[in-house]
């Protein structure tokens, strides 16, 4: 089975876009949250995310934007986005949003979780070997996939062992892949990185595609169309900032 695992596509159609399409043939699509929030595509990405995709964990982006929760928590430029974001979604996208499960989630037939933030508070950002501790100590998964950072990699434990996870490219200009071989030894947090909004220095959008029966993950950083998605984002009048960094990564 290949599973796409994505996360934090943020109202970004060509991010999304561009990793479907280097996925091409899965099995099935995870998706791990914050599927609004930022970006100026919000119904065409809910459309095409909710006709592919096997399994939704909601995200505090896919929260807030729903009304399920205040924006006051929010810095000013995500609490403008997501006031965007509420007043752009169809009444249709709205409800499907506002229905979106909170993780974790437990794909059918493999040993693995899905969660947006930590699997034990999904507002938690799991950014070090500190956060990464008791979520690898508590879960009953060897493998918990989750995202909300941003940041492509993930934590391996390895009995009394444990290091962070950092994929190695050559570039940031061409599409490249990385592949980690999972050993049945080892208890992982894995996060694709965002299909939106990369904040890892690195401007190309991300996903991974975990293959069971080769036991790996490959990771994947994909140039796409940006400028297409910083004109739309000028032209929603959403902040400039949420333009300027898509070319940062940060």
């Amino acid at each position: 089975m290949r599973a796409l695992v994505l996360s934090d596509i943020h109202g970004s159609l060509e991010g999304l876009e561009a990793v479907l399409e280097a996925a091409g043939a899965v099995d099935r699509i995870w998706d791990l949250g914050d599927v609004v929030g930022y970006g100026a595509s919000p119904n065409d990405v809910v459309e095409k995310i909710r006709a592919v995709g096997s399994l939704h964990v909601r995200g505090n982006h896919d929260r807030v934007a729903a009304g399920l929760t205040s924006s006051l928590n929010f810095n000013p430029i995500a609490r403008a986005a997501a006031l965007w974001t509420q007043e752009a979604l169809s009444p249709t996208n709205m409800d499907w949003v506002r229905a979106m499960p909170q993780g974790p989630l437990y794909p059918e037939g493999v040993a693995v979780a899905c969660v947006h933030g930590s699997p034990l508070d999904e507002d938690d950002y799991i950014l070090n070997v500190r956060d990464a501790w008791a979520p690898l100590q508590q879960m009953q998964q060897p493998l918990t996939f989750f995202g909300h950072t941003h940041v492509q990699g993930g934590f391996i434990q390895q009995g009394t062992a444990w290091r962070e996870l950092i994929p190695e490219y050559r570039s940031r200009e061409v599409a490249e892949t990385w592949v980690l071989k999972l050993d049945p030894e080892c208890r992982y947090l894995i996060n694709p990185g965002s299909a939106g909004q990369p904040r890892d220095g690195d401007w190309r959008v991300a996903c991974a595609i975990y293959d069971t029966d080769e036991a790996t993950i490959t990771f994947h950083r994909l140039p796409y169309d940006i400028i297409k998605a910083q004109g739309k984002i000028l032209m929603a009048g959403l902040p400039d900032r949420l333009a300027i960094r898509l070319r940062d990564g940060k």
